[in-house]
């Protein structure tokens, strides 16, 4: 009489053919999800940086002007120090106890001089690479003195959230 033995698991070959199976499959699919991950972090900056946009358009009703960049988005959850200018201050215009970080992690920045003849402030991230004037800023226009339709993004115009 014989007796079959039972295959209880499975052999080195099987195991690395299913390795390889594995691995070549992340090969193919992984750069996708990486790549579809960074297009929904500059979404989520675009329509940040709106919010920030449509806040800041409160608050210039308001106030008359927009915070200078020494205030900053701050000014936009406090109100000015200023006696006579917080009696016109009818915020926080923003939901947020405090001021939202970017998808990366960094502060967003806000550069406004009505000196130097902007009309508008400029509202940005500096990206994935955490460095201000690189090819993957995120911002609603383009930095002062280059016209308000310039790219920020390297040439990506997805990046720009619109004007306002």
């Amino acid at each position: 009489m014989r007796t079959r033995s039972k295959r209880l698991g499975l052999t080195l070959l099987e195991l690395m053919i299913v390795l390889i199976i594995l691995v070549g499959l992340l090969a193919i699919v992984g750069p996708r999800l990486l790549g579809t991950q960074k297009k929904a972090d500059i979404k989520t900056t675009q329509a940040q940086i709106g919010s920030f946009e449509g806040a800041l358009k409160m608050y210039s009703v308001d106030m008359k002007t927009y915070p200078d960049s020494e205030d900053g988005l701050s000014a936009l959850l406090k109100a000015p120090d200023d006696e006579r200018r917080a009696k016109m201050w009818d915020g926080p215009y923003l939901d947020e106890e405090k001021l939202p970080l970017d998808p990366w992690g960094n502060e967003y920045l806000y550069e406004f001089d009505p000196a130097s003849g902007d009309s508008k402030p400029r509202i940005f991230s500096v990206g994935p690479d955490g460095e201000s004037d690189t090819e993957d800023d995120i911002a609603n226009r383009g930095k002062s003195g280059e016209g308000d339709d310039s790219d920020e993004s390297g040439g990506d115009s997805d990046t720009d959230s619109s004007e306002f």
